[in-house]
C-alpha cells in the first residue's frame, strides 16, 4: 500500500460518517417535531 491510500481511505470514511451522521441527526429532529405534533393533536 502506498501513502495515498493510508491518507486518502480514512479521509474519505470520516467524511463519509460526516456527512451521514448530519442527515440522521436532520433526521431524527424531524421525527421528533412529527411526534410532537402529534401527541398535541
Amino acid at each position: 500500500m502506498t501513502l495515498e491510500h493510508i491518507i486518502y481511505i480514512p479521509g474519505v470514511v470520516l467524511v463519509g460518517l460526516s456527512i451521514g451522521y448530519a442527515m440522521g441527526a436532520r433526521a431524527v429532529r424531524a421525527e421528533y417535531e412529527r411526534m410532537k405534533k402529534r401527541a398535541k393533536e
